[in-house]
Order: C-alpha cells, then structure tokens, then sequence
C-alpha cells in the first residue's frame, strides 16, 4: 500500500491545476518519501484509490510561481520527465512549508556529490544583493507584463488603490530571481523604500518604517501595504485590479485554512478556503477552484454559537455517512453551518479562533 501511516511527511488539502482541462480541483495531497499522491475528496471522505502521483525524483520545486492572475499561492512542480504540476495552498505559510518539505524529500533523494558535499547551495556570504541597481529592480517592478500588480486594499475601514502588500513584493523578488531568499528580498525592498521608490500605505508599514532598523524597515507581510511614490509615474503599468471595499472584509485576518462545507440547499459537501477576521469579526469562504477574489459567502460572528459534533455516528442535521472532525456553527439568524476540518486539532484549533470572535 503505498500510504503506510509511517512514512507520510505531511498531508493536507492543495488546490491543481488538471492537465488537459485546465481547470482548479481541490485534492487531498499524501507527501511520501519518494513521491506525493493525491486523491479525489468528495462527500467528506477521501477516496481510497489515488488520482495521480508525483515521482519526487530529481523533480524541481518553483516557490512562489507567480503567472497566475488572483492565484499568488500557487508554487510548481516540474518532474524529471518534464511533466509541470500547479499547486496552489490556502496561505503564503502553507505554500512555504509544502514547498520546503517537497524540497527536502527530493534532496535525499539526490546521489551524493564527490566529497560528500552538496551541490548547488550558495553561500550566504554570496549575496546577491552588492552593486544592484536599484532603478533596474524598479523598471522590472513596471514592466506591463511581469511587473508586481497593483491592487486595491481595504485596511481598518480605509480603501487603499493601486498598492501591494510587503509579501506580495518579497513573493515577486524571488520569482524574478532578483534575489536568492526571502531575508534577501526584505533587505532589498527595505533599501527601495529608503531610496524613495516605494512608500507606505495604512498604519502597519507605516509604524514599521518608524520604529524598526534599516535593513527591518520593510516588512514580509500580507496586510503591510506599500505602493510606488506619486513622483513616479507609472509607465505601461498592468491595470490595478477592482476588489471589494465591504466593511466586513476590512478585519484583520486571524485564520486561513481549506475546509469542508455541508451545503444549505443540496446537502453535498464542498471544500471551501475559510477566512476568520477580526474587527469587525467575519467568517467569509471562497470557492478554490475560481480564480474570483469575492467569496461565495459568509456571516458576522457576533452572537454566534460554535460546537464540535461527536465523532461516532452521523450528527442530527449532517446529511450523508459524514463521521469525524465535525464542528457546527449557528448564526444570530439561527442559520446552521456544519463543517468538517481535515484533522481533530484543526477542528479544536478553529473553534477556538471563532469562539475568541464571537
């Protein structure tokens, strides 16, 4: 069998790319050893013969793969016979750590170097980052085609246009090769904003240039927000991107994570990207599959009552041989929800995060 319990690195939900169809499927992914397998996961269950699988040998990791409009957590896969996968993760930290133990499987698996010593690793001390021409980094940033895009952020109740978030910046130096690493990105951006080529926007990058040293004044984060000065005219730019400026996507986002919804209407079971925020406090989910940044639904948690479910036979209300890992959550407007997290520590760990909201 080629899922023994004890040899599996990590397992979880990724959203892929098919390959003939290019269509978005939300997977159930088994990192081995050797290889990383995936299967179909309908009617809240896995199913027990794998769709597909990756050999791990000499296979290339690119994190972060950003060509992909609306979708920057997706990282590729290109195996020894050529064959590119397209994963895509629930957040910035989970594409990491996916990436990173992907890597690290595919390393053992190399033969040894002559002399025992890898290859292929740089030397921190070879940084990237001496003599760079910081004007070229900023016509790159321009360019209408690979350039960083420009969207719009709401942050605190305030709507800002035509800015990116610190990760989105740190994502697109890496996938451009401009530097080795994330700490290189950062030190790179950092010495941009002193320069004058990017500036902040909204509090958080802002209190960050204050208070922090030179090569910390930037920050690798997903609601720190920065733009290009108004001295710098845009030339050919890629068009800001229109997203939605309610206040109940204004929250700080506490909690990401793919898990597995009852529907209202049918009673199937979809997986769903779930986003927990934080003043005002909102539980919003998305559809994986889409590449469409509004979600697909969502409802305050102020006065809402959140519960795990038993974990033998199928909960009143719970249509389908659904066992396991069940929480349920009742709106102010007696609106049940039920849900399925893929592992009893997720389940514990959500309910937590929504009772601190509710």
């Amino acid at each position: 069998m080629d899922t023994d319990k004890k040899t599996i690195l990590r397992e979880g939900f990724l959203v892929k790319r098919g390959h003939l169809v290019h269509n978005w499927k939300a997977r159930w992914f088994v990192l081995m050893p050797d290889r990383l397998l995936y299967y179909k996961f309908e009617g809240g269950k896995r199913d027990s013969c794998q769709r597909g699988r990756i050999l791990l040998k000499d296979c290339v990791i690119t994190c972060p793969f950003l060509e992909y409009d609306n979708r920057p957590l997706v990282f590729k896969l290109r195996t020894k016979s050529c064959v590119e996968h397209f994963l895509e993760a629930c957040s910035r930290e989970e594409r990491d750590e996916w990436a990173a133990d992907i890597t690290a499987a595919a390393e053992k698996l190399r033969p040894p170097a002559d002399g025992g010593e890898a290859t292929g690793q740089q030397d921190p001390a070879g940084s990237q980052l001496h003599n760079i021409d910081l004007s070229k980094v900023l016509d790159s940033m321009y360019d209408v085609h690979s350039g960083i895009k420009l969207t719009n952020h709401v942050e605190q109740g305030s709507t800002y246009s035509n800015c990116f978030s610190g990760s989105a910046v740190v994502d697109w130096l890496v996938f451009m090769q401009l530097t080795l690493s994330r700490v290189e990105a950062v030190t790179l951006a950092s010495a941009l904003l002193e320069e004058g080529f990017l500036r902040t926007v909204g509090l958080r990058s802002v209190e960050a240039l204050r208070t922090a040293g030179l090569t910390e004044q930037f920050m690798d984060d997903s609601t720190a927000l920065y733009s290009f000065p108004e001295s710098v005219k845009k030339r050919g730019s890629v068009k800001a991107e229109t997203s939605l400026s309610a206040v109940e996507l204004s929250g700080k986002v506490m909690r990401r994570g793919f898990l597995v919804k009852q529907g209202h209407n049918r009673k199937n079971w979809k997986v769903r990207l779930f986003v927990l925020r934080s003043e005002p406090a909102f539980l919003h989910y998305y559809d994986p599959t889409k590449d469409d940044i509004s979600p697909v639904g969502g409802f305050p948690l102020r006065g809402c009552l959140v519960s795990a479910l038993d974990d033998n036979g199928v909960p009143s209300g719970v249509k389908g041989n659904i066992q396991g890992n069940l929480f349920k959550i009742i709106t102010q407007s007696d609106t049940h929800y039920f849900i399925q997290a893929p592992t009893h520590q997720q389940k514990m760990d959500w309910i937590d995060a929504i009772r601190q909201e509710t």
